[in-house]
This record gives structure tokens, C-alpha cells and sequence, in this order.
């Protein structure tokens, strides 16, 4: 009777063991599926670019204004880092280690050269750049429809045949242009030849004038002077940081100053065809929300803002002595 009654007890004990283990099965299970109905955690973006100036500001503006539209809203369900290399290339590969270091759902490189720098580390993590203007030649993607498996972007490859050409429209004595960038920016020496090949075309000489970086622009802007007709200044962000150092050479010495980008055209510069650093920002914006949405970079092909618009600076007209040609006062969007 003993016996059984031992073996009766074992047996409740270990009814109450099993009875006990339900409870925490079924605890666990409703824990897990508490988990899973609580809000997503926010998504973690990082936005670098190299240098700050107006049309880089507009683009990462842009980018901003259309992640929140497409409800990534930074402090509520993304957080946003957002990382400036006050244009040293140094400070360019820290900043791109360290968001790959801190594994981004997202990073969003602004420029050429900080987009390099992103590629080269950030494996594995999405990265969606704007404002590269041959990332095949910058070696950032393979090509522009089958970009690479984590990568794709936007281009704001500026038109140079159509930018030598206002120039001449302006300047019907034009025969030398002068030409400053940095050497060292793969996407600069992309536009001069593009320029150079048009110049060609019309019978205008290019004098290059390179710079490896912001202090020298103002010097050498100086070494061409008495040997240009006038100034283009591709998409090259070393020169447009200081632009306004370029201007006041420019300016003293009454050698017209044209761009390539509408924002410089408000700081001085006489003209341009050019691109809206806003829109192109709001159109990376869509392929980063389409990437945190689910899509894959590789199979999104690399865009270009298609349209662009001459925008003129009137006052920086009437300081170098130029007219607006009558064929162009009717196309024109006028900055004051």
C-alpha cells in the first residue's frame, strides 16, 4: 500500500510539473505575440555628404522631406544620423566606417566622393547616394540599369553641351574658357571633358585650371585671369564651397562667371542650365523609402532628374556688363 501510495504521489507531482509548464508555454506565447503587435522599432538612417554648401543642403532637405512623406519621420518611427566631412577625405572614410560599423537599415551618401567611400564599406547594408555624376566611371556601381546588389541612387549629370553653349550665347567673343575643378574628384574630370568636347565643337580653347582644395580656389582663379573670356564651373563641390572666393576674383577682374547648378546662380554666378537640388533630393527620397520598404537596390536602375532649366542671376548680369540674349529672356527663370 506504501508503494502505491508513492507512486500515486509522484504521479500528482508530476501532473502539477506538467500543468506548470502549459502556464509558461502559454505565458511565453502571449509574450511573443505582445512583441510582435508592439510598434516597429524605428529605422536607422544615415545621411553623409562631403562638404555643406546650398545644393548639397537642398538635396539632403529633399531627401528628408520625402522619407517623412513617406512615413519615415525622423524622432518618431526613424532615426536619422546625419554625418558632414567638412570636405576632408579623411574625415569621409571615418564617417562612412562608422555608420556601416553601427549596421544602418540605410545609409544615403550625398557626392561622389563620400558615396565611394560608403560602397567600399558598407557591405551588405543598402545604400541609396544622390548627387553622383558617373557612378560608373566613380566605380560605385557596375552600370547604370544593373547597379550592384546593395546599391543604387540618383545622378546630377549636368548637360556641359548645353552649359558651353549659353555661355557663348552670352559672350559671342568667347574663343578661351576657363575651366576650375578638382583634380582629384572623378566627377569633375568627367564634366571637363564633356566640356572640352563641346568647347571643341564651337571652336573655344578650355583653359583647366585645377585645385585639390577650397584654400587653392581663389589662387588659381587668379592665374587665369588675362587669359579667359569667361568661367564655367562644373558640379564640383571643392569649388562651389567657395564660390564665393572664386567671385570676388571674377568680379574684380569683369570675367563673367557661369555654373552649373541653380543654387550658384543665386550666390553670383551669371547662369545655368540647371537641375533643382530640391527635387533631386525628393527623388532619391522615393528609392530610399522604396529600399526600407522592401525593395532590393539591385533591381532599381540609377536615375537622373531629367529636366532642367536656365535660370538667370539679373544682378550678376548688369556687374560683368552682359545682356540677355533675346532668344533666351523668354526661356529664362530669373533669379534677383
Amino acid at each position: 500500500m506504501r508503494r502505491v501510495s508513492v507512486v500515486m504521489a509522484l504521479f500528482v507531482l508530476a501532473l502539477f510539473a506538467l500543468a506548470g509548464c502549459s502556464q509558461e508555454t502559454k505565458q511565453e506565447s502571449v509574450q511573443q505575440k505582445t512583441e510582435q503587435a508592439s510598434p516597429d522599432k524605428k529605422v536607422k538612417v544615415g545621411v553623409t555628404q562631403i562638404v555643406e554648401h546650398p545644393a548639397l543642403d537642398s538635396i539632403r532637405k529633399g531627401i528628408i522631406d520625402q522619407l517623412a512623406d513617406e512615413g519615415f519621420k525622423d524622432g518618431q518611427t526613424m532615426q536619422l544620423e546625419y554625418l558632414n566631412a567638412q570636405n576632408d577625405m579623411n574625415n569621409v572614410m571615418t564617417i562612412a566606417q562608422q555608420l556601416a560599423a553601427d549596421k544602418k537599415d540605410i545609409i544615403i551618401p550625398i557626392t561622389t566622393p563620400s558615396a565611394q567611400a560608403v560602397a567600399q564599406q558598407a557591405k551588405g547594408i543598402p545604400v541609396v547616394f544622390s548627387a553622383v555624376t558617373d557612378p560608373v566611371a566613380a566605380k560605385i556601381v557596375r552600370a547604370l540599369d544593373k547597379p550592384g546588389k546593395y546599391i543604387t541612387g540618383t545622378s546630377d549629370v549636368s548637360p556641359m553641351d548645353k552649359q558651353v553653349q549659353l555661355v557663348k550665347e552670352f559672350v559671342p567673343s568667347l574663343t578661351k574658357l576657363g575651366v576650375i575643378y578638382n583634380t582629384g574628384e572623378v566627377n569633375a574630370e568627367v564634366q571637363v571633358g564633356m566640356i572640352e568636347k563641346a568647347a571643341q565643337a564651337l571652336g573655344v580653347k578650355v583653359e583647366k585650371a585645377g585645385v585639390s582644395n577650397s584654400n587653392e580656389v581663389k589662387q588659381r582663379a587668379e592665374s587665369i585671369v588675362g587669359k579667359v573670356d569667361a568661367i564655367l564651373i562644373p558640379v564640383d563641390n571643392t569649388v562651389v564651397s567657395s564660390f564665393e572666393a572664386l567671385l570676388t576674383v571674377a568680379k574684380a577682374s569683369k570675367i563673367p562667371v557661369f555654373a552649373s547648378d541653380s543654387d550658384t546662380v543665386k550666390r553670383g554666378a551669371v547662369a545655368t542650365y540647371g537641375i533643382d537640388y530640391y527635387k533631386l533630393g525628393r527623388q532619391t527620397g522615393v528609392m530610399a523609402a522604396r529600399v526600407l520598404k522592401g525593395e532590393k537596390p539591385d533591381t532599381m536602375p540609377v536615375e537622373t532628374l531629367k529636366d532642367v532649366q536656365l535660370v538667370m542671376n539679373e544682378a550678376a548680369v548688369k556687374d560683368f556688363g552682359l545682356s540677355v540674349p533675346d532668344k533666351l529672356k523668354a526661356e529664362a527663370s530669373v533669379s534677383k
